[in-house]
């Protein structure tokens, strides 16, 4: 029993000393609750922390294609100045069509020569050199999307690419403006640069677009709604999914391609079809004479034109053939109807017909009444002569 209570008391000795020995570096630091230091600020670097300066020679080279070599020659001084400040330097070989750069023994920021060979693939890229010098500053990245391998056909890259433009680059515009990121789109690159979080942005709007998983525009309609969300401070802990947009994919139906029916496989080759010599001697022509073929030709062509002339003069009858009149196909209803219009039309033309009549009669009465009058008032004027 001795040895067992001896046993549990070292167990939980040896346990206490391994927790004591675990939090012995977890105390609290002066500094760990200060509210002026900022941990997210990006410190200048300063040349007095390494002053020994750097062990070995590093050196990184990219090739850069041959209409950007006269840029190259132009721009290159500028180029070396500016590696020039940082203790870098750089060589461009224009027989290779590549540039080099290498650390010095002036050099001091270790992280300098990683600056500088991204420089140098921007400048491959066709990225002007006053804005690729801009990446040797601390706070701004750059990041190279390459999108020539993600779709095979060339006429669907070329139409995404260009859908990632925009009319007028203006897609491209916003995109710049919202991300707060430099775009420039060229063969099968898209190189960016700017922050870390807005690299980030335009990475996945650009494998989006060529993709075709979200078009560029929804991109940025999310992002405009997010810079909105993001002056709210009450929303800053809460999650922002229920405000943003769900675009759902539309299945577009696609027409089906004309697929041929494939024949059946049959290793032997089909059979030899007959010569022209061969069907002469089964029809027996082979054996005539040539007196015989041509008028046999000619009573064929004969054929052929009485056949044709009667077509001719068929076609030219049927105008003048009149169409049927289906008067049995007429319904009962139909045919009262009809039968009432014409007792309606005969019962109007009886009425005219009188009307007609009786104009006439008045008109003859008229004429009598007046000619008789006339005769009156002549005979009054004889006897008045005769009695003077």
């Amino acid at each position: 029993m001795a040895s067992a209570d001896e046993a549990n008391a070292a167990a939980e000795g040896t346990e206490g000393k391994n927790w004591q020995r675990k939090g012995k570096h977890k105390k609290e630091k002066p500094w760990d609750d200060d509210p002026n230091i900022d941990r997210w600020t990006v410190e200048k670097f300063d040349p007095s922390w390494n002053e020994g300066g750097l062990l070995e020679v590093s050196s990184f080279s990219t090739l850069f294609p041959q209409y950007r070599e006269k840029y190259l020659q132009e721009t290159w001084p500028i180029v070396k100045g500016a590696l020039k400040e940082f203790g870098v330097s750089c060589e461009l070989n224009l027989v290779e069509g590549s540039m080099t750069v290498s650390t010095t023994r002036k050099t001091r920021d270790p992280y300098i020569i990683l600056k500088a060979r991204d420089l140098i693939k921007l400048l491959s890229r066709s990225v002007p050199a006053p804005q690729a010098i801009k990446v040797l500053n601390d706070e701004m990245n750059c990041d190279i999307v390459k999108i020539g391998s993600i779709i095979r056909n060339k006429e669907r890259f070329v139409k995404r690419r260009e859908r990632l433009l925009g009319p007028n680059l203006s897609t491209l515009k916003a995109i710049e403006i919202l991300t707060g990121c430099y775009i420039l789109v060229q063969g099968n690159t898209v190189a960016a640069m700017g922050s870390f979080k807005g690299l980030k942005q335009v990475r996945k709007i650009v494998e989006d677009c060529i993709k075709n998983i979200k078009h560029p525009v929804y991109h940025i309609k999310e992002l405009l709604i997010k810079r909105e969300l993001a002056k709210n401070p009450a929303l800053a802990t809460e999650s922002w999914d229920r405000f943003l947009p769900n675009f759902k994919k539309k299945n577009v139906k696609q027409k089906k391609p004309n697929t041929k029916e494939k024949k059946q496989y049959t290793p032997f080759p089909p059979p030899q079809q007959p010569s022209k010599i061969d069907l002469e001697l089964e029809s027996g022509e082979y054996f005539m004479s040539d007196k015989k073929k041509s008028a046999k030709k000619w009573q064929e062509k004969l054929d052929k034109q009485s056949e044709k002339s009667e077509e001719k003069k068929r076609k030219r009858e049927a105008a003048f053939v009149p169409p049927k009149e289906n008067t049995a196909g007429l319904s009962e209803s139909a045919k009262s109807t009809n039968a009432n219009e014409i007792a309606d039309i005969t019962k109007s033309l009886k009425k005219k017909a009188k009307k007609f009549r009786n104009s006439e009669a008045e008109e003859n009465v008229k004429i009598e009444s007046y000619v008789a009058s006339n005769e009156e008032s002549h005979s009054k004027k004889k006897h008045k002569s005769s009695s003077k």
